[in-house]
């Protein structure tokens, strides 16, 4: 199959499928560039947000457009974590992801002013979608590691099997 069709919040898209190291082809959710598409999406994630949550914590690319939509509508401010340290970095905190779903290990970087908006808050990992959990485990690491307490787990989508407690609004095939 070269692609899947999804509808949220009455706004449908076909995702094209891509290979994906050992797992065949799996959907490929984009929201950069998809206003329409990222803001019919957070409005209905706002629901997951869980109760008590003071700060969004998300990774760049990909589920940076929907934080920054959850962020709007909810009001709560939200940080990001990059894949490349950039030179302005102060203190940056270092965490390694292990082994991503696409078979590509990477290393995040967490700015120290930025890490410092995580201390003493309530925190939610927000991603674009969830397979192993990998990533949402280093946003984690990155919480503690800041002072933070890890609120819960939010998602467009869940691909795969996972031991996290996440809320997400539909579950995508494993392999197409």
């Amino acid at each position: 199959m070269d692609h899947l069709n999804v509808t949220i919040g009455g706004v449908s898209r076909t995702l094209p499928t891509v290979r994906a190291g050992n797992l065949g082809r799996v959907p490929l959710v984009e929201f950069v560039g998809d206003s329409e598409f990222t803001n019919a999406v957070a409005q209905e994630m706002l629901a997951l947000i869980p109760e008590g949550t003071e700060v969004l914590l998300t990774v760049v690319t990909n589920a940076l457009p929907l934080a920054h939509e959850l962020s709007d509508r909810s009001g709560l401010p939200y940080v990001c974590v990059r894949k490349k340290r950039r030179t302005y970095m102060q203190n940056p905190l270092i965490q390694d992801v292990p082994s991503m779903t696409l078979g590509v290990a990477e290393t995040l970087w967490l700015d120290g002013p930025h890490a410092a908006r995580l201390s003493g808050k309530r925190v939610t990992v927000v991603q674009d979608v969830v397979a192993s959990g990998g990533t949402a485990l280093a946003l984690t690491r990155f919480i503690e590691r800041a002072g933070g307490t890890l609120q819960g787990y939010v998602a467009a989508f869940k691909q795969g099997d996972t031991t996290l407690p996440l809320r997400y609004l539909q579950e995508l095939p494993r392999s197409l």
